[in-house]
């Protein structure tokens, strides 16, 4: 479960008047972007008119002991995110999403999540924040946790309208907003497939014992960096000619197919490494973000078994190729992934933050142009992977401290396989208040996994 919050700020967009909780459960997926699957989401309202504002989405917690305060947190970070935007909220609209497990209905959903929009109703209070409703979306139903007439809210719930027949759907076909399928088939582009099976983990274990000594070793580095951009070059260009299916499910089996485990294996190590990284991100724009997208993608796949930690960087290129490119909400699909796979990785704290703030990109890919042409001008030095006078910074909010890509700040503790420490956070965006909790530590082993865990991503802080 992804424990960081998707926060989006108010747009500028056609308005629409919305009618009761009807409309209210039909308009959710496409104030997101996608069906929100497993999702708690509080969304703001500013006004007498209540117009939408700021909302944050979390993946529903499954213990209901974390209820309370994942309904705290969610209610402060929701304030807190409009007040620094500039509007306190009026109101609040809680929506519960959950499909039935098991032998479970619809209402049977809808009765177990109730003391969680007890709990939320509560919470924004505390605020002076009142909810004006709370919704509960589960089987192609809805039911108003706040509406007692059961005239208009039966026990049974009420049936979902059609997809594409109301009057949310026909303002976002003319504004051309598109409702990307569910957040559960977009996280599962991204997660390890079954080509990420054994033999993926073997084809791991065998590049790591063979690249993190080369990187770990000053005069190897460059060699291995200069061998991994190339090697994700032709990739890219190998997908390139296979333009794909239109079917994601069938597009990413293809993409797959045409990366073998070595290949996979020796980019994903590589990628460890922060500099690797970020000459990776300056695929970002134009005829290269496509390619270097389903890429970013395949490799995430990959990242099989005892290297999930390892998908935190291609899946933080996927979600800056995403941002970069105007998909916001693939971006923070892929960028919530990534500090779930690690909570640390600051490179994808502070795109998260970013685009959480809806904060223009330009700035980023500005300096990433600037990176590329200092390094490809005439008085680079031969064989100078890095301009050295200088870092891309990640946009911020105002008032936010920053970081380059690649770099860290003081106040994190060193870790095992990190040979810098390094991690600025702005204390109390709602990207990263409570990031889910680092997985155990086990001891140093001596096969090449061991090699593995202090080796790559260490170098040059590899955050």
């Amino acid at each position: 479960m992804n424990k960081h919050h998707d926060t989006t700020g108010s747009t500028d967009r056609q308005q629409i008047t919305l009618r009761g909780p009807a409309e209210l459960a039909d308009a959710l997926p496409y104030m997101l972007g996608y069906h929100p699957t497993d999702s708690v989401v509080v969304v703001a309202l500013h006004g007498d008119r209540g117009r939408f504002g700021g909302r944050v989405r979390l993946g529903i917690p499954r213990s209901p002991r974390e209820w309370a305060p994942v309904a705290d947190q969610l209610a402060e970070c929701l304030v807190e995110g409009c007040e620094r935007r500039g509007s306190r909220p009026d109101g609040i609209v809680v929506f519960l999403c959950q499909d039935p497990a098991g032998d479970e209905t619809g209402r049977h959903v809808m009765e177990r999540l109730r003391p969680l929009a007890q709990r939320l109703r509560t919470a924004c209070g505390a605020l002076d924040v009142p909810v004006y409703e709370a919704l509960c979306i589960s089987d192609g139903r809805f039911w108003s946790y706040c509406c007692p007439d059961t005239r208009c809210c039966p026990s049974e719930g009420n049936v979902m309208a059609l997809p594409g027949t109301s009057v949310m759907a026909a303002a976002a076909a003319y504004a051309g907003i598109q409702v990307r399928g569910s957040l559960r088939d977009m996280e599962r582009r991204l997660r390890p497939s079954p080509v990420a099976g054994d033999d993926q983990e073997r084809a791991l274990d065998t590049a790591s014992a063979a690249l993190v000594p080369r990187i770990l070793d000053g005069d190897g580095r460059e060699e291995v960096r200069a061998g991994t951009v190339r090697l994700a070059r032709g990739l890219m260009e190998r997908l390139t000619g296979r333009a794909g299916a239109t079917d994601p499910v069938a597009a990413d089996a293809e993409d797959d197919a045409l990366i073998d485990h070595e290949e996979a294996a020796a980019l994903i190590l590589g990628l460890q490494d922060r500099e690797t990284r970020d000459r990776a991100a300056e695929w970002m724009e134009g005829p290269e973000a496509g390619p270097a997208l389903r890429l970013w993608r395949a490799l995430a796949r990959r990242c099989a078994g005892s290297y999930a930690e390892h998908a935190a960087a291609p899946l933080t290129l996927a979600g800056w190729v995403a941002w970069s490119t105007g998909d916001e909400p693939g971006a923070r699909v892929a960028l919530g992934l990534a500090l779930e796979a690690d909570p640390e990785y600051v490179f994808a704290r502070l795109l998260h933050q970013a685009c959480n703030e809806s904060l223009d990109p330009e700035e980023l890919r500005r300096c990433l142009r600037e990176e590329r042409e200092a390094r490809n001008g005439p008085d680079a030095p031969a064989g100078h992977g890095r301009r050295e006078r200088g870092h891309p910074t990640v946009p911020t909010a105002p008032g936010a401290r920053a970081a380059a890509p690649g770099t860290g700040g003081a106040g994190r503790r060193p870790r095992t396989r990190s040979v810098r420490p390094g991690a600025v956070t702005r204390k109390g965006t709602p990207s990263a208040t409570s990031p889910a909790r680092p997985p155990a530590r086990g001891a140093a082993r001596t096969s090449p996994r061991a090699a593995r865990r202090g080796g790559p991503r260490g170098t040059g802080s590899g955050r």
